[in-house]
């Protein structure tokens, strides 16, 4: 496992969060995870609320942004490589609050000694029975996620939607992965299983607020309509092109 008090490492990680209207949590989410001491790259993905503007209030983190909403996958390229440019691995997070950003060592930690897997944040407490205030959305779409992944040549996952994740940098910025929205997170994983990267899973915790305040923009129709058309495409190159 890592050694967290070897100096040598300390610029081995950044951190990237993309953004689309998340003013109200962005700001916070932005300084719990600069406290874990790594370079912050959050990535304004052509927000139209308060967003930039709580960000221009958190000091010494490095601010990106599309001047029009091209998509989280999008967002996410954008700060690979600009991360790349400082570190080998990405800790990507939610900028909606969902995840608790000290989890991230738990990420790192994973990471094996003279391996670089991609390792996915699997939330707890997703399950109906443990969670009666995780949306059913997200339930659903994380089942339907877990099957479709694997069904299309990529890793069993127990939660293969999740946004918290450690990329290894160089390995992942060369799998000419297509979606640029939401499928983006899934399609990365299937590419990944193809090239032989190895993709493993740490328990990390989940907090959706019972009070409406979260943000997400997730659209169930259009998004199945999404994901059904990347799956397709991840499917048919398996069959028909092998790889």
């Amino acid at each position: 496992m890592l050694d967290m008090g070897n100096e040598n490492r300390q610029n081995r990680f950044a951190i990237v969060i993309p953004v689309y209207n998340h003013g109200a949590q962005v700001a916070h989410v932005a300084r719990q995870a600069q406290a874990l001491g790594y370079p912050v790259f959050v990535v304004d993905d052509g927000s139209t609320d308060d967003a930039p503007l709580r960000l221009a209030e958190v000091q010494g983190i490095t601010i990106l942004r599309h001047l029009k909403n091209e998509g989280k996958g999008a967002a996410i390229m954008t700060g690979f490589m600009a991360a790349s440019n400082v570190a080998d691995y990405a800790l990507t997070m939610d900028a909606d609050g969902q995840h608790l950003p000290e989890d991230a060592v738990t990420l790192m930690e994973a990471v094996p000694a003279g391996e670089r897997p991609i390792v996915v944040g699997a939330r707890e407490g997703m399950n109906a029975d443990q969670g009666a205030h995780i949306p059913w959305t997200s339930r659903f779409g994380r089942k339907f996620s877990n099957f479709w992944v694997w069904i299309s040549g990529g890793p069993w996952l127990s939660d293969s939607q999740s946004g918290m994740r450690a990329y290894p940098l160089p390995e992942v910025m060369s799998l000419d992965i297509r979606a640029r929205r939401f499928q983006f997170e899934v399609e990365i994983l299937v590419k990944a299983k193809r090239r032989g990267i190895s993709i493993l899973e740490a328990p990390v915790r989940v907090v959706y607020p019972q009070d409406g305040t979260r943000v997400s923009h997730f659209r169930p129709f259009v998004d199945f309509m999404r994901n059904t058309k990347t799956f397709t495409r991840l499917i048919f190159t398996r069959i028909f092109l092998r790889h």
